[in-house]
């Protein structure tokens, strides 16, 4: 509502945010703010850099290696589901990858525990996806790497519980989730890791590069990060990001203790992994699926379809969905059952 109030007439400049030079005073102010708010949120160290930039998290599959890389011959790869698969497979094409561990024996449904974990010391980094959108697996313990830089995908639950940013050496999100529309990717990155980029590494891609300009090098996405901008400012006034926890733990509670007492439904993660973003779960006959939509589609309630690769329903409950959401359809499928 305060971006519609604001489209064509920012803060009374007379200019949409989108009509602005993104070199101007009033862009650079919102795109500072934005910043400034996002490292207070998430109590980011000084000697880290925050990059707002574009391609998605799919793009920085490349830009890790490219940029991380730094003379090492290989990286190591957690294998939890169909993002860490695809980071593996790209990341094989700048250097050799050691996948440490994977949970494709039992379809993705859990995270394996650190001591199944085969790392090497010389890796030149350790990358893992924090939270598997289309499995629902989540892992909630931060990995130990001794001096390796720790890399994570945190495209799905960033800002969604607290974190120690100081122990991780890179990362990553695409925007579309927690923060604000698509088309924004933030990178955190630690100074120190910056340069020795790839011999022909395109320039865009080249983390010191962009942050030796502020992001500036090229137009960055400037509606999508006043966007996230603004998602910056509720998240404070909800009282940042462990008040927000707490609301998304309620929320995957309902929805898991609904599923845990059902006689019809159930989910198929590991209770430890449990996401508390993405929920999948699923009928025990499932051609009772295509009537349980069309019922939850009638009720308000769309995009419940689960990922083609998994079946069943999904439940994406993110920072902006409120408990109400969650609270109807745990009422719609206690409904359904009888």
């Amino acid at each position: 509502e305060q971006a519609r109030d604001e489209l064509l007439d920012w803060h009374g400049s007379g200019m949409s945010v989108m009509e602005m030079s993104h070199r101007g005073k009033e862009y650079m102010s919102i795109q500072a703010d934005a910043e400034a708010d996002l490292r207070e949120l998430m109590g980011i160290p000084a000697n880290y850099k925050v990059l707002f930039l574009q391609g998605g998290a799919s793009t920085q599959f490349a830009m890790i290696p490219m940029n991380l890389l730094r003379g090492k011959a290989s990286a190591d790869y957690l294998n939890t589901g169909v993002w860490s698969a695809k980071a593996i497979k790209e990341a094989k094409k700048f250097g050799g990858v050691n996948v440490v561990a994977s949970s494709e024996d039992k379809s993705f449904t859990y995270a394996p525990a650190q001591e199944a974990w085969k790392l090497d010391p010389n890796a030149a980094y350790v990358h893992y996806t924090t939270n598997e959108t289309i499995g629902g697996v989540e892992l909630f313990w931060t990995p130990e790497t001794g001096d390796v830089p720790l890399v994570a995908d945190m495209s799905s639950n960033i800002l969604s519980r607290p974190i120690d940013v100081s122990k991780f050496g890179l990362i990553y999100a695409g925007a579309q989730k927690n923060i604000g529309p698509a088309g924004l990717t933030i990178v955190i990155v630690r100074d120190d890791l910056l340069g020795q980029t790839l011999p022909g590494t395109p320039t865009m891609f080249d983390y010191k590069l962009q942050a030796d300009n502020d992001s500036m090098y090229n137009t960055p996405p400037t509606y999508a990060i006043y966007i996230a901008g603004l998602v910056f400012k509720w998240l404070k006034a909800q009282g940042g990001v462990a008040a927000v926890e707490k609301t998304n733990i309620a929320k995957a509670q309902l929805l898991y203790d609904a599923l845990d007492a059902s006689g019809l439904f159930a989910s198929h993660v590991a209770r430890e992994n449990r996401s508390r973003m993405n929920i999948p779960f699923t009928l025990k006959d499932s051609s009772l699926d295509g009537e349980f939509l069309k019922g939850a589609e009638a009720r308000g309630m769309v995009q419940l379809k689960g990922h083609r690769s998994v079946g069943g329903m999904r439940a994406s409950i993110y920072n902006a969905m409120p408990v109400e959401g969650v609270q109807k359809l745990v009422e719609y499928m206690k409904e359904f059952e009888k």
